[in-house]
């Protein structure tokens, strides 16, 4: 890989040559801009205004636009003497938790390459070191014309550098949250957790730019002279009304594309009642009069609660009636066992007698 810059890493009175790599390309497409009507390409020329002559890049340099109109010539012989010591240094100056570092301000990535067989031991002192602490080094450099911030961490055997922006080039999200107080039902959070433990972790190797490659299809069919893939049509989203209902249809799409069985979907317990009809009659429980009361109970309109009332009052004295026949013939039967009884004893003693 080509290096960007050459320098060194200050710690503390430790000095390691190291050289800027890259740690990122892009794999975008890009684009020529061309005259519609004949295909021709767009070029932009570079025009000196002072001699109106096209200039080549080796004569062209930097300048700084003063207030008035004024330009200042900068070289890079100017920017490379300047009285600070990252000029060519990486100057480390605290090491703290990565977890301190905010995301937001993270910039471009670099890896830092060890300048030369010197540099293999204290780069390995340092990538050590920062192993064992579980920290990351904060430092500053001047890179493109500018002072810039810096956090080294290790990864794998080597250490990587993040350009950091500095705090005041990080806006503050004032007005971004929504205004209006919304609550969010605990049942909604459930949902929402479940759908997250779904959709689960994902190995970020196995994710690709889709984009990229529909282009690359678009543009080799036009090369081929063949008709342009179309793309596959999507259902036109409604409106979310019900949250409850998208969480849920959420999860159940993201289990269904991973393969996963779907839950059966949990529905209220419904209990199936007895009918009730004015045809049917209760079971008897016992004896004609129970069953010609409930015959009477049925044939009375339900239209008042003092009408109604009347078959309960007859429906119970029927059933006194029923309880004290019941009593009298229990006493029936008594009186019929004793005097059966009495005369089984008179007819035993004669043969008591005789023997």
């Amino acid at each position: 890989m080509r290096s960007i810059w050459n320098g060194a890493i200050s710690f503390g009175l430790v000095s390691i040559p190291i050289k800027l790599v890259n740690a990122t390309e892009s794999h975008s497409i890009s684009f020529r801009q061309i005259h519609t009507e004949d295909g021709g390409r767009i070029r932009y020329r570079k025009f000196c205004e002072v001699e109106d002559r096209e200039v080549t890049s080796s004569e062209i340099g930097k300048g700084y636009e003063d207030a008035d109109g004024t330009i200042v010539p900068i070289t890079d012989e100017d920017l490379a003497q300047l009285p600070i010591p990252t000029a060519k240094t990486i100057e480390i100056v605290a090491f703290v938790p990565a977890d301190r570092i905010d995301p937001l301000e993270m910039d471009q990535a670099y890896y830092l390459a060890a300048g030369g067989a010197p540099a293999a031991k204290p780069y390995t002192l340092l990538r050590e070191a920062l192993k064992r602490s579980n920290k990351v080094a904060i430092a500053k450099y001047a890179l493109r014309g500018r002072e810039r911030l810096g956090m080294l961490r290790v990864v794998g055997d080597a250490i990587a550098m993040h350009g950091l922006l500095w705090p005041d080039e990080v806006r503050a999200p004032e007005g971004v949250a929504p205004d209006a107080d919304v609550t969010v039902r605990d049942k909604e959070l459930d949902l929402a957790d479940a759908l997250m433990d779904t959709l689960g972790e994902v190995d970020l190797a196995d994710l690709h730019d889709e984009y990229r490659d529909a282009v690359e299809e678009v543009i080799a069919a036009k090369a081929a002279g063949e008709a342009v893939p179309e793309s596959p049509s999507r259902p036109a989203g409604g409106k979310v009304l019900d949250l409850m209902a998208a969480l849920e249809n959420s999860v159940r799409a993201a289990k269904e594309s991973r393969g996963e069985s779907a839950p059966p979907e949990e529905e209220a317990e419904v209990r199936h009642l007895p009918r009730k009809t004015s045809r049917t009659s209760p079971k008897a429980t016992g004896g004609k009069k129970s069953t010609s009361t409930t015959k009477k109970t049925q044939a009375t309109p339900r239209k008042s609660t003092s009408k109604t009332t009347e078959p309960t009052k007859k429906t119970t004295a029927a059933t006194s009636r029923s309880t004290a026949a019941k009593k009298t013939s229990a006493a029936k039967k008594a009186t019929t066992t004793k005097k059966s009884a009495s005369t089984t004893k008179k007819t035993t003693q004669p043969r008591k007698r005789s023997a």
